[in-house]
């Protein structure tokens, strides 16, 4: 498929899944706003290679101001906005009689107030141009629970059902919106899990084992790069009618 003429807005895209998909809809044509703290000359240097204009908007997300700022500098830049993928997002685990509230705040609006803004944002000239993909990056967490993850699993959870909302609001227009739900993927916010869990006895490879182990049946990691594939697929002809889905890609996690 091509994207070419396309312009998609990858918010947390300097590493991890969201640089995966950024780089799969690059290589499939599109022009690519990235947004995110992580090493941006890298990240514009891998997007790039495809040959399609890259650019980089600083916006922290949890600032509804800056969410404006950079919606409207990516149509001035690009001249239109068209894939919109709402991805990023921190954690914390703790306890619920334990958990920080400045941090369940933050959890909140980086992880799902963000796609909400963005999509009200982004709407309008998908509307006006007759076509639009949204892709939230939910979490296997979004559909299922784990303790100590209280504001992790109840934003999520709202990522599902803020995409099956927005897929009613657009469903008789060219525009879709979609959930991924990933498994355990081994981005620097899992690494952080693992490294965690590996203080204890210094085995970062047992860590890593028993992560996987206590939900991913296939014991692997989802890959930024399978992520990517999966979120041009949603952004093809072939799913314009897959609307408001949550999909799991999970190793077998949601099976069980």
């Amino acid at each position: 498929m091509t994207l070419k003429g396309k312009t998609a807005l990858v918010t947390g895209s300097t590493s991890g899944i969201g640089l995966g998909i950024a780089d799969a809809l690059a290589r499939a044509g599109a022009d690519v706003m990235l947004n995110g703290f992580g090493d941006v000359e890298a990240a514009l240097n891998q997007v790039s290679s495809h040959g399609g204009r890259v650019l980089h908007h600083h916006a922290d997300v949890s600032r509804p101001d800056e969410i404006v700022e950079m919606i409207a500098r990516t149509e001035q830049a690009f001249g239109r906005l068209d894939i919109l993928v709402n991805n990023a997002g921190i954690q914390h685990v703790a306890p619920i009689e334990q958990f920080p509230v400045e941090r369940w705040d933050a959890i909140i609006a980086i992880n799902l107030s963000s796609a909400f803004h963005a999509t009200r944002l982004a709407l309008p000239g998908m509307r006006e141009r007759g076509w639009g993909r949204i892709v939230n990056i939910a979490s296997a967490h979004g559909l299922a629970a784990s303790a100590q993850k209280a504001a992790y699993v109840a934003a999520k959870h709202g990522v599902v059902g803020l995409t099956k909302v927005v897929a009613l609001e657009t469903a008789t227009t060219p525009i879709t919106c979609n959930a991924i739900c990933p498994g355990w993927v081994l981005t620097p916010l899992v690494q952080q899990q693992i490294d965690a869990r590996a203080q204890a006895d210094g085995d970062t490879e047992r860590a890593r084992r028993e992560l996987l182990g206590e939900k991913q049946p296939s014991l692997a990691f989802v890959t930024p790069e399978q992520l990517g594939e999966l979120a041009l697929f949603l952004c093809s002809d072939a799913a314009a009618e897959v609307r408001g889905a949550a999909w799991n890609m999970d190793g077998g996690w949601l099976a069980q």
